[in-house]
């Protein structure tokens, strides 16, 4: 059926595989049950940027962007036939709280979840169209997939779709479709992640051993699925969109997908162009558009920046591939590294390629948060919760140099940051599950360990990694066996991905080899 939409513009052409053949490309299925596989192709995107890059490409023709502006209300006035049209839209900013009133020939509703609560600004009787569902998706390792391969089965316990996919060097599984209500700050619950890793774990050998442990982030998100009267469960809700015009000349464009945006674009402005009597100077030229960071873009566009710049090559690639040819402006605002390579580009995180040249270049894309930073320029947030909260601290410091924020800004930048990756990124559920362990030890023993925590965290971060426990031990003058730091390691993974809190400390402690009694290099037994 792909093929057969997609015509001469598809991808590649889909195939059948035999049972061998897909464990060979996918070798972390389970086998016992596999008859065999059919292979297609899709695109995959960064949503955020995607989003980015259309508004920015608006600005180059002509638009003007206000970010973090919320419309409190729209006014009405007659026209020239004696019809009450809307006039005006007020709005207010959201940072400053200033308000005031944008005057218009024409309103475009294009708000997604949010689309019925603009709808009763124009009239507070109208039906609403919407039914927002929610669902969420999880990150595990980048081992739960292969890097060119990921799985969809349209048919799970419960009739939903699961699918696990590379995404960004680790593996996004998903998702859950629940009826919710319309909130700017949709949370994952425990239940949901539950689901999709009982979900994932049907479809894996014994070799993956999925564990609560691996979800590195989650994170819940709002569709606005046109409703079908006929129809009461959202699983049944088709993803089309619709263009509707009110009374007062209101064009509302609601549901729709990303595949078709450029289509729903054109259909919405044709029907604002007849409905509001506009007078355009040219029709729609969607088509062949390029949008921001495409002129320019080659697929070997990355290795310039790594000869021109000195930029690592990795940092270099996902540079291309997130920004395009805007990419060279960006490796024009990295700092020195002072090694002797790479020469530029100083890392947010280890473990990611974000530099500190993307802050200040978002600040530059409209970003005026921490927030927006992690979560809509970078993804961050959504990859490691854990990493993203390590790195607020420089990122706010950047944001902080390029928007003259006092200590005081930077101090509520970060409570509010580190507030919505426990709330809306997974990090409290995470722990949550956790601290459903019992802790089986005497109120000396916490103390006792509570004391070699602190001397283990010698820099006060409030958590350790395996080395920093390694340099603890070593510390105590305690010694431990291969076998014992593997067994180590793997009860740590289970927690924060190799990083433990206090409270993860005293559950490993109370269930690994943190019991086990060890014999030290002058041969005295001592139970750590």
């Amino acid at each position: 059926m792909y093929d057969l939409v997609a015509g001469s513009k598809t991808v590649k052409s889909s195939y059948l595989l035999s049972k061998k053949s897909a464990l060979e490309l996918f070798p972390m299925l389970r086998g016992d049950k596999l008859v065999g596989a059919i292979v297609y192709y899709d695109g995959q995107q960064d949503d955020a940027r995607m989003n980015l890059a259309i508004a920015l490409t608006a600005t180059r023709h002509g638009a003007t962007v206000a970010n973090h502006v919320t419309v409190t209300g729209l006014s009405k006035s007659a026209n020239e036939t004696g019809k009450q049209v809307l006039s005006r839209v007020h709005v207010r900013d959201e940072l400053t709280g200033k308000q005031w009133s944008i005057p218009t020939k024409c309103v475009i509703n294009a708000t997604g979840p949010f689309t019925d609560s603009i709808r009763k600004m124009d009239d507070p009787t109208v039906k609403e169209i919407c039914s927002p569902s929610s669902g969420v998706h999880i990150v595990l390792p980048g081992y739960y997939s292969p890097e060119q391969m990921g799985l969809l089965d349209p048919s799970t316990s419960d009739g939903r779709v699961i699918f696990f996919l590379p995404w960004q060097r680790q593996t996004i599984a998903g998702t859950t479709d629940l009826p919710c209500k319309v909130t700017h700050n949709p949370k994952p619950t425990e239940d949901e992640i539950t689901f999709i890793l009982s979900e994932v774990k049907n479809y894996l050998n014994p070799d993956v051993e999925v564990r609560r442990g691996d979800v590195m982030s989650a994170w819940s998100g709002i569709r606005p699925l046109v409703s079908d009267p006929n129809k009461g469960d959202t699983q049944s809700l088709a993803r089309n969109h619709i263009v509707h015009v009110s009374e007062s000349n209101l064009v509302t464009i609601a549901g729709g997908k990303w595949t078709t945006y450029r289509s729903m674009a054109e259909e919405t402005i044709d029907a604002a162009v007849k409905a509001c009597n506009l007078q355009p100077t040219s029709k729609s030229q969607t088509d062949g558009l390029l949008i921001e960071g495409a002129h320019g873009w080659t697929p070997t566009m990355y290795i310039r920046l790594v000869q021109d710049f000195g930029l690592d090559c990795e940092v270099a690639q996902h540079l291309a591939k997130s920004y395009g040819d805007r990419a060279f402006a960006v490796a024009k605002l990295a700092a020195l590294t002072g090694k002797r390579w790479p020469i530029i580009g100083i890392k947010l995180h280890p473990e990611f390629p974000y530099i500190d040249a993307e802050i200040r270049y978002g600040v530059r894309e409209y970003a005026m948060s921490a927030i927006d930073m992690i979560a809509r320029r970078l993804r961050l947030a959504f990859l490691n919760v854990q990493a993203a909260e390590e790195a607020l601290p420089y990122i706010i410091k950047i944001m902080g140099e390029e928007l003259n924020w006092s200590e005081d800004e930077k101090a509520k930048q970060l409570k509010s940051a580190t507030e919505f990756l426990q709330n809306e990124m997974g990090q409290t559920v995470n722990r949550a599950s956790r601290d459903k362990i019992p802790i089986n030890l005497t109120k000396d023993e916490i103390q006792l360990y509570i004391r070699r925590f602190q001397l283990i965290d010698k820099d006060r971060k409030g958590y350790v990694s395996i080395n920093d426990i390694r340099r603890g031990l070593k510390l105590l003058g305690l010694k431990f066996e291969d076998s014992d730091i593997d067994e180590l390691k793997r009860d740590v993974d289970a927690f924060h991905n190799g990083l433990l809190e206090l409270a993860d400390y005293l559950q490993v402690s109370n269930v690994t080899v943190f019991n086990i009694i060890i014999i030290t290099g002058r041969g005295r037994k001592r139970c750590i």
